[in-house]
């Protein structure tokens, strides 16, 4: 591939992205399907997303290294060090970080959004640096997603990288497909999800049909979940048929992530065929490289051109991190602990004016994290399972105290009551999390009791929680406060 050619397909990848993400924006997190054929609304200038963002870090990174090094450790320390985002596994990966437990156990380690689309959105970049080299692609995006993810959320990014990588040099969808799924585990559910999608795709060309396919096989309450999201790229993919303005627009129809979603397979069309994509798409956006807030301390191309010649000069000098055993650690110094018990009976209590004492079954028990799972069997009717954590703040602070759970719950904190809800979704992050299942409150420095009570809603086999502490204003977790004398 010639220069010229390369270096139109890399800044195609990019206005792709650019407009799909930009599309997509406005309905983030909608359920769906939607009904869009164009930005609504019409923008002035390209919304910052994420999605390249986290791309742009990476990119000026490397740009300041004399050897650059494609290395887990090194984008490590660029998030403690130039990444704000609370959200999700990004919230998580930090509070890891800050732990001092390394990637990639940073992205494993009691993580409920391992299986998100924070790392697949990240994908072009690998792609661009390894043009034709889907497998080296591949290993790039390893290094990246293993800091905050695992699991499928790690082989949606390689999964894309490779298509990507291969659509420097062939068209072909069936076969960017399969480069994509020879880098997974062919038994991953990310690759059976894919491997029903293409299979539904080549029964009908009913869109709306094979969405409500995919939701029913491989549905998840987590909007960014990656085997739900990366099927509906899948889909928009082969039913676009190299259509630009079709593609993204079956992409973000589909709801859920549809920013990511809509990004995504505008990038990659974009590689294909940078001509593909209407002038329509790229007026309103324009070239000017738009960067969130939370991106701190770096200075970064003006335009995507710019970012464009920083990837292609990386391109000749980056190389890949030495393959070494990865060490075991010792998680045990961040696990909690609790005094659990029952409390009953409670159903005609005033949760107000109370906060319960353990009556039963009262013993201490570890949990490996802020997370966990109790058999609902063990919870007598009329009864909660309580758990007592204790927390300690190094000076006053204001706080975002969440408890998330499907089942009853109720809390209390210092021995006030201060939330509860009759069951509901999980959205475990502090920018997200479900009404009655967080409190602000001002607290002093010192120790302080977190009580939690919980009961099984009638059909549940096993209750599934998380506990936290962060900062109401950054949204972050706070790294290092759980007791567990």
């Amino acid at each position: 591939m010639d220069t010229q050619n390369y270096r139109k397909k890399v800044i195609g990848c990019w206005l792709g992205k650019a407009a799909g993400g930009t599309l997509g924006q406005p309905y983030e997190g909608c359920d769906g399907p939607l009904n869009l054929t164009y930005y609504n609304p019409v923008p002035t200038d390209m919304i910052p997303n994420d999605d390249l963002d986290l791309q742009v870090l990476w990119a000026c990174t490397l740009d300041q290294m004399e050897n650059p090094v494609v290395d887990r450790d090194i984008f490590a320390g660029a998030w403690l060090n130039h990444v704000d985002f609370p959200w999700d596994e990004y919230g998580i990966a930090i509070r890891n970080l800050r732990n001092g437990i390394k990637a990639p156990y940073s992205g494993s380690y009691d993580n409920w959004f391992i299986d998100g689309l924070g790392a697949a959105i990240r994908s072009e970049i690998w792609a661009c640096m390894a043009p034709g080299r889907p497998e080296l692609a591949a290993k790039y995006a390893y290094e990246d997603a293993c800091v905050d993810h695992a699991g499928d959320g790690i082989y949606a990014e390689q999964f894309l990288s490779a298509l990507e990588s291969l659509a420097f040099t062939e068209n072909n969808m069936g076969k960017l497909l399969d480069s994509g799924l020879s880098v997974i585990p062919a038994e991953s559910r990310l690759a059976l999800a894919i491997k029903d999608t293409r299979e539904w795709c080549a029964e009908s060309t009913d869109w709306k049909r094979i969405r409500l396919k995919i939701l029913e096989k491989w549905g998840s309450e987590n909007f960014t979940d990656v085997v739900m999201n990366i099927p509906f790229a899948v889909m928009a993919l082969i039913l676009g048929n190299g259509d630009f303005s079709k593609t993204v627009c079956l992409a973000v129809n589909c709801g859920r992530d549809a920013d990511c979603t809509a990004a995504t397979v505008g990038a990659i069309l974009g590689i294909i065929n940078p001509d593909s994509i209407p002038e329509k798409w790229l007026k309103p956006i324009g070239r000017k490289l738009v960067i969130n807030d939370g991106i701190t301390g770096i200075t970064h191309p003006d335009t995507l051109d710019g970012f464009t010649d920083m990837i292609i000069s990386l391109r000749g000098k980056v190389s890949l991190r030495k393959e070494q055993a990865v060490s075991q650690i010792d998680l045990s110094t961040h696990t909690l602990k609790a005094e659990c018990g029952i409390f009953s009976p409670w159903f005609a209590q005033d949760e107000n004016k109370f906060a319960p004492a353990m009556t039963s079954g009262v013993e201490v028990l570890e949990f490996q994290g802020t997370s966990g799972r109790i058999d609902a069997a063990r919870i007598p009717s009329d009864s909660l399972y309580m758990m007592r954590f204790k927390f300690r703040l190094e000076k006053r602070q204001t706080l975002r105290v969440m408890f998330n759970t499907s089942s009853n719950s109720r809390v209390w904190i210092d021995g006030q009551y201060a939330f509860g809800r009759e069951g509901g979704r999980i959205a475990p992050s502090f920018h997200r999390c479900p009404v009655n299942q967080y409190k602000d409150m001002e607290l002093n420095a010192g120790e302080h009791e977190f009580l939690v009570g919980i009961a099984p809603l009638s059909d549940e086999k096993k209750i599934e929680w998380v506990i936290g502490v962060g900062d109401k204003a950054s949204k972050q977790w706070l790294h290092d406060v759980w007791r567990n004398e």
